[in-house]
């Protein structure tokens, strides 16, 4: 066997051992350093960037992947950064390469899945002096919240103040601000609604009304691919 194969063997299988052993899941030193770290939870190593854990709340059966960045407050050593900065509830995937930055009050609801490269932030920066240099004005805090069961597309920006209802669609690459309410589809920059679930009727279009899709339950569906089977 060329040397150049085994070594690459070495390094893949090294890699591979540093991933499931660097993984920070109940009962290990750095998931004690959070404020709740959930039963079969897990944070996928490595991170792009991790602070203020003391002051996240990690629910249950969620899954965090790899490259994400965490943060609560201005720094490692901001110590008025708030108690529950950041709250995630239980069975949610936050994708890889997300960033989720917290200074007053991120809170994730249950169930919500992220895809890949997902941006949350709660504050941006002030503008209104012109001598002074943006990147140093710090804005305050406006709290983010997402409702259970939504999901979250690809590259989507989630505003500081956005408040995103229950089972909700945030179509890849979107520019969430503002209100979006429960059962709806949005899309675009800014998000706008798209699709909104109308109760006997269906999901209907916003543009157009006649363009109705059906709702169909849980079972309903299971139903239909047991048929297609």
């Amino acid at each position: 066997m060329p040397v150049s194969r085994l070594l690459n063997r070495v390094v893949l299988a090294a890699y591979r051992w540093a991933e499931h052993q660097g993984a920070v899941r109940p009962g290990t030193d750095l998931a004690d350093e959070f404020g709740a770290f959930g039963h079969a939870s897990l944070l996928g190593h490595p991170w792009a960037t991790l602070y203020g854990q003391s002051k996240m709340h990690i629910g249950s059966g969620t899954l965090i992947g790899k490259w994400c960045a965490l943060a609560v407050g201005y720094g490692p050593e901001d110590h008025h950064a708030p108690d529950r900065g950041l709250v995630i509830g239980d069975r949610c995937v936050i994708g890889a390469r997300s960033t989720i930055t917290a200074h007053g009050s991120i809170t994730i609801g249950d169930d919500v899945w992220f895809g890949q490269s997902v941006f949350v932030s709660d504050s941006g920066h002030g503008y209104q002096d012109p001598e002074t240099p943006i990147g140093v004005q710090l804005d305050h805090f406006h709290p983010v919240s997402i409702g259970s069961g939504s999901w979250i597309g690809h590259g989507a920006i989630i505003l500081p103040g956005a408040t995103i209802g229950r089972n909700v669609v945030v179509g890849a690459g979107s520019v969430v601000r503002g209100e979006v309410p429960d059962h709806t589809i949005v899309a675009g920059v800014p998000a706008r609604v798209v699709r909104r679930l109308v109760p006997g009727k269906g999901w209907v279009s916003a543009s157009k009304p006649d363009d109705v899709k059906p709702a169909w339950t849980a079972a309903e569906v299971a139903a239909l691919y047991a048929d297609e089977g």
